[in-house]
């Protein structure tokens, strides 16, 4: 099976545990995901098949959007719910003061990763030396928050709803930790769902409940999509033939021949190609001074 399943992952699994299980009801070894969900959170997590996991290094889209929950009024080591608490607070916050402390938080900005990520130190990964009780020195890294709402607080709770859309990279616990140090409150996440990610969203996703009833009716490939749909960012152009056993065998495009002829590509614009058929070849790299179609990757079973 060659492709992308898109799986709403449920809570207490890894990203690695509904990459076996589903490794387990398609029967393909080649197998993998592209991007990491915490335990903790569901949400949207595409799993490449096949000729797919070929792509895992060259997804065009990184950005992802979440729907993350929050309370004021504590603190915990891994600035979430599920962490030990490190403070509490009595002062409380009004909805309008956290909208107002919002406007922080958008564009793009500067976030210090927390001690219990995956980022490597020294080749460590920080959530290890985090379990040993180690706090080493991290460097702020620029992330952008395109879209960051409100969605609704309740000032009897102190509890709230945030619909953020951001860069590859940026992490929601950070934002409402620093949210919490702006309102003097503290504040961690309760809990996180990814609706959309690498350009999927929750409405092309299943569940992993839904994916074994699948499996057991033999109906499973029905909902993996084409490996193209990875890269629908990217403009298309389909082939003559020999062109097509030309490219599949590595060798480059005449520009001139193709459809870039009369809709010129720019200089390294990335394109689709498939045959006359309708079969994705691959992905070619625009070279102006040669005037060349290069392959960039090949993504033939």
């Amino acid at each position: 099976m060659n492709g992308v399943i898109i799986i709403n992952k449920p809570q207490k699994f890894t990203s690695f545990d509904v990459v076996a299980v589903i490794r387990k009801l398609t029967g393909q070894c080649k197998i993998g995901h592209t991007g990491t969900l915490d335990p903790n959170a569901t949400g949207v997590l595409p799993i490449l098949l096949g000729n797919a996991t070929k792509a895992q290094d060259i997804v065009p889209n990184h950005d992802k959007s979440y729907t993350a929950k929050f309370r004021l009024g504590m603190t915990t080591d891994t600035l979430d719910i599920w962490g030990a608490v490190t403070s509490q607070s009595d002062k409380t916050a009004t909805e309008a003061d956290v909208l107002s402390a919002l406007e922080n938080f958008r564009g793009e900005i500067e976030q210090l990763p927390p001690m219990y990520s995956a980022i490597k130190v020294n080749g460590q990964r920080l959530y290890d030396l985090a379990r040993q009780g180690k706090e080493v020195e991290r460097k702020p890294r620029k992330v952008t928050v395109y879209r960051l709402e409100l969605k609704d607080f309740d000032e009897e709770s102190q509890s709230g709803t945030l619909n953020i859309s951001c860069s590859k990279g940026t992490y929601i616990r950070t934002i409402i930790d620093d949210l919490g140090k702006i309102l003097k409150t503290g504040a961690v996440m309760t809990a996180l769902c990814r609706t959309a990610a690498c350009g999927y969203n929750l409405a092309d996703s299943i569940t992993l409940e839904t994916a074994r009833e699948l499996a057991e009716k033999g109906e499973i490939s029905e909902h993996i999509m084409r490996t193209e749909t990875i890269f629908a960012s990217y403009r298309k152009i389909y082939v003559s033939d020999a062109q097509a056993k030309r490219f599949s065998n590595g060798g480059e495009l005449d520009m001139l021949r193709t459809a870039l002829a009369k809709a010129k590509a720019q200089d390294k614009e990335i394109i689709r190609v498939s045959d006359r058929q309708g079969k994705f070849l691959g992905l070619g790299i625009a070279d102006d001074e040669s005037g060349q179609l290069k392959i960039l990757k090949l993504f033939l079973s």
